[in-house]
């Protein structure tokens, strides 16, 4: 599967995670840029709003859906990929519907090809 021209955004406090995550994007096509601070991303996106916020959920500074809001405020046509060591908690399932009826949290640790596939799935949703 190829990327290419993708805006991607990736999105976890924690450095190892969101940088291992911006590279295998890379790998594919993505042009992505990893944040370990949501309000940088957020920040970023004003200027040059992503195709693609892949972002986990729990974070100190602003929660992943918090922050999906605020980009889909931004960018309606971004799509949003929200991932969780607790991806199953009903709280964190209602909140992501909030952003997306059709979005579910993908668990933590996660495959790459899963990853990828997802993602394609979402791009191809209108």
């Amino acid at each position: 599967m190829q990327f290419t021209g993708v805006r991607a955004f990736v999105v976890d406090d924690d450095v190892i995670v969101a940088s291992t995550l911006a590279a295998i994007l890379r790998l594919h096509g993505f042009a992505v840029r990893y944040y370990i601070d949501p309000t940088e991303a957020l920040a970023d996106a004003l200027v040059d709003p992503p195709n693609l916020l892949v972002s986990d959920v729990i974070m100190p500074i602003l929660s992943g859906i918090d922050l999906a809001l605020q980009i889909k405020a931004l960018c309606p046509d971004c799509k949003i990929l929200l991932f969780s060591g607790q991806a199953d908690t009903v709280d964190f399932v209602q909140d992501a519907q909030r952003v997306d009826a059709n979005l579910h949290i993908m668990p933590k640790p996660m495959k790459p090809s899963m990853l990828l596939e997802v993602i394609s799935q979402k791009l191809m949703q209108n």
